[in-house]
């Protein structure tokens, strides 16, 4: 049968004739509309599909930095990484000549320990949001990076200084204080599920979700939004700027999918989740790659991914390799022509 499954709020009646409209789920409605959750995700998707000897290509930015450089995929450009107390001196010398950049652990997660410089003056930085930090917080901050604060496990780490990115004004328009970054989910190679997460003045202009980002969910087939989420409630228009969300057009979208199922390929990962920015030069750019990616992204959808996730297993390799994944694309999307089929 064809299905899509679509989030929504769930009737129920009164013993007394009356009616009331819940907005939860028990575990077995979610489970019947298609809805994955940590549990299942961890044990059948991430255990199952990603091998732990190859963690760290993705839990280390610098090796996934380093794959994509050797397959031609566009990364922003690294001015230098620190990985020793003793080189916090040479901070001051490698930003002089800089008034814009990122600092970032290698080996961070849910976007902790990133902060963005957008302009400088002096000795004073600023944040996009116009936020001041000194030279003095900034050396602070990358020995805290290096003492591994916001490493996975805690073990030390390393600061990566490198390009900030400025994104392409047709999503530019749609944030604030910040850079919205998009996310594709992959499995076994082919692109399931795709958002966009906005910054907010909440998120402290992070395009994290459990921040306060905004996400919006992307048609895969065609790359335009759709739906939104931001804390867990469905919106329509983006808290601070009240732009609409649905209907924003993805540039370059063919290219974001190129290119992640080019990286999935290379990471040997069968359950992933790539990130990217628009640059409004270059066109897409892999921030960073995920053997964990989060769960949100049904909310965005307002679906649940298990159907597309089934419909993946159920194909044969030769259907699940090389160019053949662009014909796969349309019925992932849900789209009348090539229906997607729910195996029960």
């Amino acid at each position: 049968m064809t299905q899509r499954i679509k989030a929504k709020s769930i009737e129920r009646t009164t013993g007394s004739g009356g009616g009331f409209r819940r907005f939860w789920a028990w575990p077995d409605e979610l489970r019947f509309s298609g809805i994955l959750g940590i549990n299942d995700r961890n044990v059948s998707y991430i255990v199952e599909n990603n091998p732990r000897r190859l963690y760290p290509r993705l839990d280390n930015k610098l090796l996934t930095k380093q794959i994509c450089q050797e397959n031609g995929i566009p990364v922003p450009e690294t001015y230098g990484v620190l990985s020793e107390h003793s080189q916090l001196r040479q901070f001051c010398e490698k930003v002089s000549s800089l008034s814009e950049f990122v600092v970032k652990p290698a080996s961070g997660a849910a976007g902790r320990g990133i902060v963005v410089i957008a302009s400088r003056s002096g000795d004073s930085f600023f944040t996009a949001g116009g936020r001041e930090i000194t030279a003095s917080d900034l050396r602070y901050h990358l020995s805290t990076i290096i003492s591994g604060l916001y490493s996975l496990g805690g073990q030390e780490d390393s600061a990566i200084l490198e390009q900030r990115i400025v994104s392409h004004p047709t999503i530019m328009n749609l944030a604030i204080e910040g850079t919205p970054d998009i996310r594709v989910i992959l499995y076994r190679g082919i692109p399931a599920m795709a958002m966009i997460r906005l910054p907010t003045t909440q998120s402290g202009g992070r395009a994290n979700l459990h921040q306060g980002a905004v996400a919006a969910a992307i048609d895969l087939a065609n790359g335009l939004t759709f739906g939104g989420v931001c804390e867990n409630r469905a919106i329509t228009h983006h808290p601070d700027t009240k732009q609409l969300i649905a209907g924003i057009e993805i540039p370059a979208w063919r290219e974001v999918l190129d290119a992640s199922m080019r990286l999935s390929d290379e990471l040997e990962m069968g359950y992933v989740g790539v990130d990217f920015v628009i640059d409004a030069k270059i066109g897409p750019v892999v921030l960073e790659a995920n053997a964990r990616p989060g769960l949100a992204i049904q909310l965005a959808h307002r679906e649940g991914i298990v159907p597309r996730l089934k419909f993946i297993d159920s194909l044969s390799p030769a259907q699940r390799t090389g160019d053949r994944r662009w014909e796969l694309i349309p019925g992932l999307a849900g789209e009348p022509e090539m229906p997607l089929r729910i195996l029960a």
